[in-house]
């Protein structure tokens, strides 16, 4: 025969053997269980703490801390926030309480509508109906509007109105 078939026949059967006795769960022939681990344990050291080179440091005395609260900030006055004297954006306007009475000016229609125009309208309440009209306006250009308080000023497509009298 040649070596490499019995070389290689004798290898398949050892290792089929050592299996079998790996997976056997004979690990040594002891009959009746397993073998405790054995237990390793280092002799204890013990360091005497090393001399130390500097003189030890006294003990601080610290004198107890007060503290004053700092002075209390006096109010600062402020003016009562009135209407505006100043607004932009569609909507009806109380006249005294969300704009300040007087007379406004706008400077016209906003641009970048499809058909620019401007429209005001003074009422005398806001209900909105053509009977509450006092006065109104359709505007392509720059226009003034004088309101008195407790009328409603409606605005439509218009750039923003600043107070100027």
């Amino acid at each position: 025969m040649k070596p490499w078939l019995t070389h290689g026949a004798t290898a398949v059967v050892a290792l089929i053997v050592g299996i079998a006795i790996g997976g056997s769960g004979d690990g040594g022939g002891e009959a009746g269980g397993e073998r405790p681990a054995p237990t390793v344990t280092a002799p204890e050291t013990t360091r005497e703490p090393e001399p130390s080179t500097t003189a030890p440091e006294p003990p601080r005395t610290t004198a107890p801390e007060t503290t004053t609260p700092p002075p209390k900030p006096k109010p600062t006055p402020t003016a009562k926030p009135g209407p505006a004297t100043s607004f932009e954006g569609d909507g009806m306007y109380l006249v005294g309480e969300d704009i300040a009475v007087g007379t406004y000016k706008t400077a016209g229609a906003v641009e970048d509508d499809l058909i620019p125009n401007c429209y005001w309208a003074r009422h005398k309440d806001a209900s909105g109906e053509f009977s509450s009209i006092i006065a109104n306006d359709n505007v392509k250009g720059q226009t003034r509007v004088t309101v008195n308080k407790g009328e409603y000023l409606e605005v439509k497509g218009c750039q923003p109105w600043k107070k100027v009298g």
